[in-house]
């Protein structure tokens, strides 16, 4: 449901099921409970050693009995409240303990995917579904909101911060479905923060398959990819759906293999699914105080300090949720002496993945030239994929997310220009269809038991192998 899912639905004469306005919880009443419970729960826990687990399950105990007796204190006097109510309000008492406050109203609903909060009473939000309402106030006041989020940093360990020296925190929220939280203050007028949530975290590609993000031409040639030891670039517009690509590419990996993921947040989980035991999840580090001779804050752990780590630890296999600066440079170095490697980049369009991962490269060092970036991408790459998306929420539709390239680099020419050839590319409706037969990469994946040729028939065609046509609205117009 949405909002703070206590939508009631009536029956109106007619007979139709309407929604009824969500109860509101009187936060004043929250705050106070709160209060009591942190108090107790200080007190039972005092002296003793307990796990974040524990400490949450007690809270949640005591939270019970705290709200069971504010409501019997209510009936006793005249004025009971519903069951519902009670339910509600043992929530929220529970996310002010855990530090989420309100955010937690807004979390508890599996619906919603990205929470925009523009100081704390303008609140976008969006559901899976592509709908979009404003939500309630997350706070009583934008200083409210800020103790929110400073909480929230406090207890993400003492590498997060969120303070006018470190206006921005990015960090994984403690709920189920690993909510990522990014938030900016002191540079803007008001505290702003984004909440996006990946509802699937375990995924393949028979599955992106059956939601039409690929064809099946298209999984088997990325399956065989894998199966090859690729080193593959996923490229697209934020949102676009990278990294359920990314999740779906790694879940090719074999279960014995080990594997490092790097990200500057937690995104992936691909240690938490249980498909890859041996994946080696690490994050980068916020740093904090006086700036070292490099002029970093002490600290300070960036993806380009994590992946020569990884190489020495002898995996072979890297995975980057994505490249933003100079990091790229040594993304690309442990590409060309790696294999099968994965790392994600924004670009607006095919045509620019790679005059974006050059211009990363630049900001490298002066010792960076174009022509030697471009060699370092045609020596480390083997794909690209681009993954588009369609959103037609502005106009009553849904976000339609498909690949629409393939793309092979083929080498580096004369002047150092990456060569490539475009394996798949839009079609008709703009999704992937087969285009060219690979060149310089045909024998790995004959290797590997995958023949081109047998997309002949659709390259005639000009066909897809696609399950559906793609039903846009503007395509209906």
């Amino acid at each position: 449901m949405r909002q703070d899912s206590l939508t009631e639905l009536v029956r109106s004469p007619d007979g139709t099921v309407a929604p009824q306005p969500p109860l509101r919880v009187d936060f004043a009443t929250v705050r106070l409970l709160r209060d009591a419970v942190s108090t107790e729960l200080s007190r039972l826990l005092h002296g003793k050693t307990v796990d974040a687990e524990h400490r949450a399950l007690e809270g949640e105990r005591v939270a019970a009995r705290h709200v069971r007796d504010w409501v019997d204190d209510r009936r006793r006097a005249g004025d009971p409240v519903p069951a519902e109510y009670e339910r509600v309000l043992l929530d929220a008492v529970v996310a002010e303990l855990v530090g989420l406050g309100r955010l937690q109203l807004l979390l508890a609903d599996p619906d919603v995917v990205e929470v925009h909060i523009l100081g704390h009473d303008q609140v976008r939000v969006e559901y899976a579904d592509g709908s979009v309402i404003t939500g309630d106030p997350v706070a009583d006041s934008d200083e409210e909101l800020l103790e929110i989020l400073q909480t929230l940093a406090r207890r993400a360990g003492s590498e997060k911060n969120l303070s006018p020296a470190n206006p921005h925190l990015s960090m994984e929220l403690p709920d189920q479905h690993r909510s990522r939280l990014t938030a900016v203050a002191w540079v803007t007028p008001r505290p702003h923060a984004a909440i996006r949530r990946h509802r699937v975290l375990d995924v393949d590609l028979d599955r992106l398959a059956e939601l039409e993000m690929i064809s099946e031409p298209l999984r088997d040639l990325l399956r065989a990819a894998m199966a090859a030891d690729l080193n593959i670039m996923i490229a697209g517009l934020g949102g676009a759906g990278k990294t359920t690509l990314a999740r779906a590419l790694a879940s090719e990996i074999s279960a014995s293999e080990p594997v490092v993921v790097m990200e500057d947040r937690r995104e992936l989980g691909l240690h938490t699914t249980g498909r890859h035991p041996w994946v080696m999840s690490m994050e980068t580090r916020q740093g904090h105080g006086e700036r070292d001779a490099r002029g970093r804050h002490r600290g300070e752990v960036a993806l380009a300090d994590l992946i020569p780590v990884s190489l020495s630890l002898g995996v072979l296999r890297i995975i980057v949720g994505e490249v933003r600066g100079r990091e790229i440079v040594a993304m690309l170095q442990a590409m060309t002496t790696s294999r099968g490697s994965i790392c994600t980049i924004h670009a607006r369009n095919p045509g620019s993945v790679v005059d974006r991962a050059v211009e990363l490269a630049l900001t490298h060092g002066e010792e960076m030239t174009a022509e030697l970036a471009q060699r370092m991408v045609a020596g480390a790459l083997d794909l690209i994929v681009f993954v588009n998306v369609e959103d037609e929420t502005r106009i009553g539709g849904r976000k339609h997310r498909y690949v629409s390239h393939v793309v092979e680099i083929v080498g580096a020419g004369d002047r150092g220009q990456v060569v490539s050839t475009e394996l798949f590319g839009p079609g008709p409706d703009g999704r992937a269809i087969p285009k060219h037969h690979p060149e310089r990469l045909r024998d790995q994946l004959l290797r590997v038991g995958y023949d081109s040729r047998h997309l002949a028939g659709h390259i005639a065609a000009g066909d897809g192998g696609w399950r559906a046509p793609l039903r846009t609205r503007a395509g209906a117009r």
